[in-house]
């Protein structure tokens, strides 16, 4: 079911060992070490294979993140705003990435810019806790979803190519 590039992509994130949530203060930390160490190895292998395509940093205690996504398509870069917050029963519950420009543009949205991941990034998830973290929420749920939405969105001239 998972194609060879997914599965290399999703091989060379490091996996994450600490069952902890925002709540457990002491241990979130280490969770927040680990957390940040599968991000920057996942943003090094995407510049390393030229793919980079996101931007996060966090609040100081992990549990609101913010940045920006962008999808390349046509040789032009659609650039979003991306945010979630670390939901307290996090890693237990994936958390809910928005991009908030793109709410009400799709069908495969929620409320407020949620991508609709229920289908098949969800039930992955729930197997692997606590190994996957959010670098594996954003390559596993964001990037496919913007790789099928966005060009949709585009064709349909539901959004358009802004200049920088």
């Amino acid at each position: 079911m998972v194609d060879d590039s997914t599965r290399k992509t999703l091989s060379n994130i490091p996996l994450l060992q600490i069952r902890a949530g925002p709540r457990e203060k002491d241990v979130w930390v280490q969770r927040l070490k680990e957390e940040y160490q599968s991000l920057i190895k996942y943003v090094e292998n995407n510049k390393q294979s030229g793919s980079d395509w996101f931007r996060l940093e966090s609040n100081k205690e992990g549990t609101k993140w913010f940045g920006k996504c962008w999808y390349m398509h046509e040789l032009l870069r659609y650039e979003f705003d991306v945010e979630f917050d670390i939901p307290v029963t996090y890693p237990t519950t994936a958390p809910e990435i928005a991009l908030p420009e793109l709410d009400g543009k799709t069908a495969k949205m929620y409320r407020g810019g949620k991508i609709c991941l229920t289908d098949h990034f969800k039930p992955l998830w729930a197997r692997n806790v606590p190994k996957f973290g959010i670098a594996h929420a954003m390559a596993l749920g964001l990037a496919p979803w913007l790789a099928v939405e966005i060009p949709d969105l585009i064709e349909k001239g539901i959004i358009t190519y802004k200049e920088k």
